[in-house]
């Protein structure tokens, strides 16, 4: 059972991997979109857009709800939010910490001048 929920969890973050994955995330987390409109939002091309989106509804964190002749895509689980959240929360801290050592050096640095 442990080596399943290891394989998901490998594949899952696997598919958050890149870059217009994760943007594709975050603007579906606003609300439902069709391919045009994400591409329009975005700003890449709509082929690029459903490859990502592909990926995406391989491994259940987006579905496809047909309308028509149209496919709105919506996030199968919200609390996708919540983990896009806590890593921009983790990326907002390494920055913390960084500027945190480059003013520590800087300061090294001044002294060593003085």
């Amino acid at each position: 059972m442990n080596r399943e929920i290891q394989q998901f969890k490998a594949g899952f973050f696997h598919a958050l991997s890149h870059p217009l994955r994760i943007r594709i995330l975050e603007e579906l987390s606003k609300g439902e979109l069709g391919v045009n409109e994400i591409q329009s939002v975005i700003g890449s091309k709509g082929s690029t857009i459903s490859q990502q989106i592909l990926v995406l509804r391989n491994k259940n964190i987006v579905v496809g709800t047909k309308n028509g002749n149209r496919v709105i895509y919506s996030l199968r689980d919200p609390l996708i939010i919540h983990l896009l959240s806590i890593a921009k929360d983790m990326f907002n801290n390494h920055l913390v910490d960084t500027i945190n050592i480059l003013d520590k050096f800087k300061d090294n640095e001044e002294q060593d001048f003085q």
